[in-house]
């Protein structure tokens, strides 16, 4: 019978890793010594089944055949099709212990109950495909954008600049840029997941496995552990990575994921502008003042960061999974093929309704973000006068924001946060009236203090702002007077209305 030509993923024909070395025939010599079988009779004998079974679809960020999108187990050649009924428990049991060491090897002593190491491998995997390094053309074009926007946005801003520099990056230095924020963001949620699920992978797997094998899961204990770490890992990862398929800038997803830089993310921008008929130096300069205008805020108000992280807490603290419900996922895995695990423990569908405390949070966060692009938006647009396609880019981008990409999406069903503002546009009519009735210094001097910032009640009734917040000045005044009398003694009265005695 003669051998198929080789293609990657294939599992037919010879696989070179472009080193002259075949994979699977390392791997079997790995698992098997000097018995290993013949990686080509092997592939041949697949062949003739069908390629019957799941597949081991290869490393993220690997260079081995089958390794790519499809999001395959770390560390086991692509395209080896696998078939429980072609292995005895012996051959089994070997392929446990390969398995084992290599999960156990993949996970970092540092990254806790979740698998960090292999979400940002995982992470770097999604944003590959076409992610072209930033030229020295393309970085001196958002340069110029972004001190153009700081230009602009002084003329209609009492927040002044920071004086930071702009970066322009490719996807995968977004992702190593930010994912330390990410995972800052995301690890309460993110370590209550991992183990629940591990918990239901150790009760519930070893019932999935042929009776005649269950000897060989007394050494599995520490890989069943890890194992909700690393799936989870792999899942949070690959929404990560699909984000920064769609992300403009460093804050684009209203977080100050890249820290303190101006960002951007020119093959994104461009995938933008596709099909807006819009000139493309008129698009980077309106996405790089609103990236501009939210790091003014975000320098100018060091406590609306941390505001934003401590909602984000409240919201993990209160987070309960649903065990029985991975239990029940647990028991439809099929513990030969880790793609199923992937598949049955997604993690967003494990996280119930939230709770009174939880929904405070989230309603909190939610009119944070909501002001913080109403503001921007005013701002922009006010500062992109000159820009002939100023509405049609500001109405593409609130439908953006309304909208949300897939990739939003994906990490809002996993984490169970969503990274949209709700009231934008309440938000934006609201800043505009304060700005119109008060004028810009009162408008921007509401970010000088947190007990200052507009409430829900604003955003429902924009025209009451003002006789609300005069209430609030009265009621704290008040609270200054009776203070000031206390320390001075005002309050010192005998029983019958005299002053006491001083010592």
């Amino acid at each position: 019978m003669t051998t198929p030509p080789n293609r990657p993923g294939s599992g037919h024909g010879s696989a070179d890793d472009g080193n002259g070395e075949d994979p699977l025939a390392e791997m079997l010599k790995r698992m098997f010594g000097g018995d290993a079988p013949d990686p080509d009779e092997l592939r041949r004998a697949l062949g003739d089944m069908g390629g019957a079974g799941a597949g081991f679809t290869g490393i993220p960020g690997s260079s081995m055949p089958g390794a790519g999108s499809q999001g395959g187990m770390p560390g086991m050649p692509g395209g080896l099709p696998f078939d429980r009924s072609m292995m005895n428990p012996e051959m089994m049991g070997q392929m446990m212990q390969q398995f084992q060491a290599m999960m156990q090897s993949s996970s970092s002593s540092e990254d806790g109950p979740v698998n960090w190491t292999l979400a940002r491998q995982a992470a770097r995997q999604a944003s590959a495909g076409q992610d072209p390094s930033v030229g020295t053309f393309a970085r001196r074009e958002i340069e110029e954008a972004l001190r153009l926007a700081e230009l602009w946005l002084d003329g209609v801003t009492e927040i002044e600049s920071p004086g930071i520099l702009g970066v322009a990056w490719s996807r995968a230095e977004w992702v190593e840029a930010t994912m330390d924020n990410w995972r800052a963001m995301t690890e309460p949620v993110a370590v209550a997941m991992a183990e629940a699920m591990s918990r239901a992978l150790s009760d519930q797997l070893p019932d999935q496995v042929p009776e005649e094998m269950r000897g060989m899961l007394g050494g599995l204990g520490p890989m069943l552990q890890n194992m909700g770490g690393t799936v989870f890992g792999l899942q949070l990862g690959s929404a990560i990575g699909a984000l920064s398929q769609e992300v403009l800038s460093g804050t684009d997803s209203m977080f100050p994921v890249a820290g303190h830089r101006l960002a951007m993310v020119p093959v994104n921008i461009e995938e933008f502008g596709d099909g807006l008929q819009v000139p493309d130096d008129q698009i980077r300069i309106y996405l790089a003042l609103r990236e501009a205008a939210r790091m003014r805020l975000f320098m100018r108000s060091s406590w609306l960061e941390r505001d934003l992280r401590a909602a984000i807490e409240q919201y993990a603290s209160g987070i309960h999974i649903d065990v029985a419900g991975i239990e029940e996922a647990a028991r439809s895995v099929d513990p030969m093929n880790p793609e199923s695990m992937q598949e049955a423990l997604s993690g967003g569908m494990f996280i119930p309704e939230p709770s009174g405390p939880q929904k405070a949070a989230l309603e909190r966060l939610e009119l944070t973000l909501a002001l913080i692009e109403g503001w921007v938006d005013v701002v922009v647009t006010e500062a992109a006068k000159p820009l002939e396609s100023n509405a049609a880019l500001r109405e593409t981008i609130n439908r953006r924001r309304a909208s949300g990409g897939p990739a939003e999406h994906a990490f809002g069903t996993l984490v169970g946060l969503d990274l949209r503002p709700r009231r934008l546009r309440e938000a934006a009519t609201l800043w505009e009236l304060i700005g119109r009735e008060k004028g810009t210094e009162y408008r921007d001097a509401i970010w000088s203090d947190p007990s200052l910032q507009p409430t829900a009640e604003d955003l429902d009734d924009p025209s009451g702002y003002f006789a609300r917040r005069e209430e609030q000045e009265k009621a704290s005044q008040s609270m200054d007077d009776e203070l000031r009398r206390l320390l001075e003694g005002g309050y010192d009265d005998g029983p019958q209305g005299g002053t006491s005695p001083q010592g």
